[in-house]
């Protein structure tokens, strides 16, 4: 069912309208058009990431397999051949251009409000101490 809607999402014009939309609300200045595409290009990857994480987690848990989704939709090469949560979550960070934290020196004492990966590093990290 998932897939059916990440399916559905028009990349290219969804991005293409949420920089049209920051362009807008900067007042169309000038010479800023590629950083308003950019922008709209991370907060598109954001907002799939979100999406696939919270249907994952009204399932029970990240799992690998649903890891492999989401590194999937966001065309990340051979996403089968990653054996653990730990390689998955590193690539599905750099595909969304997020600095990659995930269970790094710094995750312990991550202040990044925004990242869609604190509560589930957070977790994961708790299940795998366990």
């Amino acid at each position: 069912m998932l897939s059916v809607v990440i399916k559905s999402i028009n990349r290219q014009q969804w991005i293409c309208e949420a920089a049209y939309y920051k362009a807008m609300a900067r007042g169309f200045e000038p010479h800023k058009e590629l950083d308003d595409w950019l922008e709209a290009e991370r907060d598109f990857l954001t907002m799939l990431i979100n999406l696939q994480l919270n249907v994952l987690e009204e399932d029970g848990t990240v799992s690998t397999m649903g890891l492999r989704q989401i590194a999937e939709s966001l065309g990340i090469l051979h996403p089968e051949r990653m054996r653990s949560e730990f390689e998955l979550i590193r690539a599905i960070q750099d595909a969304s251009h997020h600095r990659r934290c995930f269970q790094s020196k710094d995750s312990a004492s991550c202040d990044e409000a925004d990242c869609q990966w604190k509560t589930k590093c957070r977790k994961l990290v708790a299940i795998w101490h366990r």
